[in-house]
């Protein structure tokens, strides 16, 4: 089980979601059932998946009163027809925070299953698969930690964490050795630098300059091959852009050590995941 982010990172998310989805209350279930009904109801997944978002499930329900028994972690795999968890508690309060937990699990749960895939893609090969800042505004720490459910690992978090000089940045400044002299000159040095680069003779620039890795970017397997040769293990390097499961195993076996993927956070579907109602008291 990875670590599930802070909850101060994510707790806002819970109560916004919660406010947007019941606003001044349930007109359905408030119209149908008593305050005093009680009710039990399980989660449970309808199709393969790799979990991820429990936690956050459990702090939605428990937001309505509602108790919470995790049956597997997150970062567990289910198959079909597994059960997730049970709760049980107010009625009105499980169908209150039905929506919203489901919506939180189904997308993380997605981008984990998503993740999954693409590590056993690369399986055997020395690449690892991660993540980009490509996220869904507000939901990035919940994404990315969704990626580490899946196997996958995470990039920079935001841009205070990171020197990633990009085309635009090398545009502005005028070419990539300036660029990377100059982050090297200004930047903080407690920060790796990384260099996008589009060429062998652009990597070659930048590693002169010092860069400690380099980002190679919408090229095919034999410029990446020649990079990787190029760097020869003085410089992490990384490959990104136009990546996709069908073509993640050939640029893995260029010998890269990372392959950027926007897709798990950004194109993921959600997983199929249910909730179904188990038992209820008299309302």
């Amino acid at each position: 089980m990875t670590t599930v982010p802070p909850r101060a990172t994510w707790l806002w998310l819970v109560e916004a979601a919660l406010a947007e989805d019941i606003g001044p209350g349930d007109a359905t279930s408030t119209a149908l059932l008593s305050p005093d009904a009680r009710g039990e109801a399980r989660l449970e997944a309808r199709n393969p998946i790799v979990v991820a978002g429990l936690e956050i499930a459990r702090e939605v329900f428990a937001q309505r009163g509602i108790a919470f028994e995790a049956r597997v972690a997150d970062g567990a795999t289910a198959t079909s027809g597994m059960e997730l968890a049970r709760v049980h508690g107010p009625a009105i309060g499980i169908l209150e925070a039905e929506r919203t937990a489901l919506n939180f699990v189904q997308r993380l749960s997605g981008i984990a299953t998503l993740t999954r895939r693409y590590c056993d893609a690369v399986r055997g090969t020395r690449a690892q698969i991660v993540d980009t800042r490509k996220t869904t505004p507000g939901f990035r720490t919940l994404e990315k930690w969704a990626v580490r459910c899946g196997g996958g690992r995470n990039h920079r978090l935001a841009l205070f964490d990171g020197i990633l000089i990009k085309d635009n940045h090398i545009a502005a400044v005028g070419c990539a050795g300036a660029a990377v002299a100059r982050a090297r000159e200004r930047g903080s040095r407690h920060l790796r630098i990384r260099c996008e680069v589009e060429s062998v003779e652009q990597a070659r620039e930048a590693l002169e300059a010092g860069a400690d890795s380099l980002l190679v970017d919408n090229q095919p397997p034999d410029v990446i091959a020649k990079i990787v040769g190029l760097c020869a293990g003085r410089a992490l390097v990384e490959a990104s852009g136009g990546v996709n499961l069908d073509s993640v195993a050939a640029i893995a076996r260029t010998g890269v050590d990372e392959i950027s993927v926007g897709a798990l956070t950004h194109s993921a579907p959600a997983a199929d995941i249910a909730l179904e109602w188990t038992a209820s008291s008299p309302s």
